[in-house]
């Protein structure tokens, strides 16, 4: 996670990670989002100046948290010494499910993030700044020039890769939303299938991959 600030203000000292905890608690406690800045912040007693110092609006610090998930992630990832080593499918594997792991641990606020979206979740604002993260970590971290898919992605480029990964998580976050299976254990079974799915297309054969996904699929009612 980035450092946390501190500022100085009349009415009390405040951080980045105090302002977005009370956030969270408080559209979790109300089921709606403060109105403005001044309220949320007359609320908390915190000086709008304060505020600013870190976010420029609530949209702001809305994407501020969705950056800090996936900041935690690499945290957690970059502790498992042996990352760099895995193969590419492991890292995928590894990237996935630690970044679930977290969004689990925050369920309540992610389905409150997203459940009011009417156009799809690749048009939450929210998720920018997530998503640059996310593509720049599966371009430099997961497939590099050393990769053993890097030379089978023959025309298709890394940037490409990277969105394909992307959308990828956008069905598993899809997916994951409305999973009710205890500890969402469809969801790592959908994990698993579709990244020996993507990186096998990269192989010869993908054709039983893709089948067994697609009965998974369908199974589960999402095609």
């Amino acid at each position: 996670m980035a450092t946390t600030k501190k500022v100085k203000s009349e009415k009390k000292e405040v951080k980045d990670s105090e302002i977005i905890s009370l956030y969270m608690d408080d559209v979790l406690e109300n089921n709606e989002e403060p109105k403005n800045v001044f309220s949320f912040c007359k609320k908390h007693n915190i000086a709008e100046s304060d505020f600013y110092t870190f976010f420029n609006s609530i949209d702001a610090l809305k994407e501020s948290i969705w950056e800090r998930f996936f900041e935690n992630a690499v945290e957690t990832i970059s502790k498992e010494s042996g990352f760099e080593s895995y193969t590419d499918k492991n890292k995928l594997l590894t990237l996935y499910f630690t970044l679930f792991e977290i969004l689990t641990l925050n369920r309540s606020y992610v389905v409150f993030s997203l459940k009011e979206n009417k156009k799809g979740l690749k048009n939450i604002k929210a998720l920018k700044g997530f998503r640059t993260h996310f593509k720049d970590f599966v371009s430099n971290s997961i497939i590099t020039k050393s990769s053993e898919s890097f030379a089978k992605l023959s025309k298709v480029t890394e940037p490409v890769y990277a969105e394909g990964a992307w959308v990828q998580f956008l069905l598993l976050l899809q997916f994951w939303i409305n999973d009710t299976s205890k500890s969402f254990e469809k969801t790592d079974i959908l994990i698993e299938k579709s990244v020996n799915t993507v990186v096998d297309l990269l192989d010869t054969k993908p054709l039983e991959n893709l089948l067994d996904l697609g009965k998974f699929l369908w199974k589960e009612k999402m095609v």
